[in-house]
């Protein structure tokens, strides 16, 4: 593994993939900086962090045995290798909510952002981006739904020692992917899956309606499948719907 660490960067992510344009870059190369001007998250949303107090960090990684149509089991993976690393500190209450995010008693306390490049059916390499609320105890109030390590669990964390742990799920989750072993992944991630089997309200973007249903499960390209009222199974993609807030 090799560590680049950075005193201030718009975006980690961004940083990782310019590098690797013009560079050949190791295997599991990271990018951590103190301070994210310009963090990015899923759909063009952004990612406020506070300096010094959060894990704002990126991971490059080359998957070549990996097939596009498994392209939502990194997802799975980066986001079960954050939750083993959680609960290995006894983070209470954690669940991922789809399609990355890392929730300890229904707040946010994690972001994941994965984008991946390809070679015909493969693919060629992955940059996986994520901030981990750790030791900032204030959020702006437009995020109402925002904690951190620190506020659960009364205490600070070394963000070097939790990186690292992060780090070391990842490899190991992944070897399971190069390896076929899909199912285990899958399996993992449905038992953590937020709301799953319980009925919640969604919101359609695109033709701006509320519905009711009941997330029985993703499936293997990553759309969220839901139970409708009249028992007819739906997928949706994360362009499509959102959780309706409350």
């Amino acid at each position: 593994m090799k560590l680049i660490k950075l005193n201030a960067i718009d975006s980690t992510n961004s940083f990782l993939k310019e590098l690797a344009q013009n560079s050949t870059l190791e295997q599991f190369t990271v990018a951590v900086t103190n301070n994210q001007t310009s963090g990015r998250g899923q759909i063009n949303n952004s990612w406020k962090s506070e300096p010094y107090k959060n894990l704002t960090f990126s991971v490059f990684t080359p998957l070549e045995n990996v097939q596009i149509k498994h392209q939502a089991f990194l997802n799975f993976a980066v986001s079960l290798a954050i939750y083993d690393a959680l609960i290995s500190l006894s983070i209470p209450n954690l669940s991922i909510k789809w399609p990355n995010d890392i929730l300890s008693d229904n707040l946010k306390i994690c972001g994941i952002l994965i984008e991946t490049t390809f070679l015909k059916q493969r693919i060629k390499n992955t940059i996986i981006g994520i901030g981990l609320n750790v030791n900032q105890e204030k959020f702006s109030k437009k995020l109402s739904n925002a904690s951190s390590l620190k506020i659960i669990m009364k205490k600070n964390f070394d963000l070097e020692i939790l990186m690292n742990a992060i780090i070391k799920r990842i490899k190991s989750r992944f070897s399971l992917i190069e390896k076929g072993n899909i199912e285990k992944i899958y399996e993992d991630y449905h038992e953590v899956l937020y709301k799953k089997g319980t009925p919640i309200t969604f919101f359609h973007k695109e033709k701006e309606f509320y519905f009711m249903g009941i997330i029985i499960g993703v499936s293997y390209v990553g759309n969220l499948q839901i139970k409708l009222e009249d028992n007819t199974i739906l997928e949706y993609g994360i362009k499509e719907i959102s959780f309706a807030k409350v």
